[in-house]
């Protein structure tokens, strides 16, 4: 399984961004995937997730209300549409899959374990 994460760049603040992270992977539409970031000198911390079927769709809360994660399983394609971005949104954004099925809630999806594989990040910088 491999993922490709796509779609930051330079933006001012109220902006919006969308990221995309392609996933390869026979079974993607059972997969749960989540986004994650990683600003400069801070640990990574969760931004999104979203289970298989996109029946569940979880956030970090900073970003509810401005972020929305969707999928779109026939392009294997899951999507964060960042809205009204701020300086603090800057960081390295990476997308994960969980692979193996199973239980995915607002329990697990922010933890970096529940997911097995990872892709390359893409830069978001918000100018103020």
């Amino acid at each position: 399984v491999q993922l490709q994460a796509s779609g930051g760049g330079l933006v001012q603040t109220g902006d919006s961004l969308r990221l995309s992270c392609v996933v390869s992977g026979r079974a993607f539409s059972v997969y749960h995937v989540g986004w994650f970031r990683q600003a400069p000198g801070k640990e990574r911390e969760f931004v999104s997730g979203i289970s298989e079927g996109g029946r569940g769709t979880y956030y970090a809360d900073a970003v509810k209300g401005r972020f929305s994660i969707s999928r779109d399983d026939a392009k294997k394609t899951v999507t964060l549409q960042m809205n009204n971005v701020k300086p603090d949104d800057t960081a390295v954004y990476s997308c994960a899959a969980d692979v193996d099925g199973g239980y995915y809630g607002d329990k697990n999806a922010p933890n970096v374990r529940t997911y097995e594989y990872w892709g390359q990040g893409t830069l978001v910088t918000v100018s103020s």
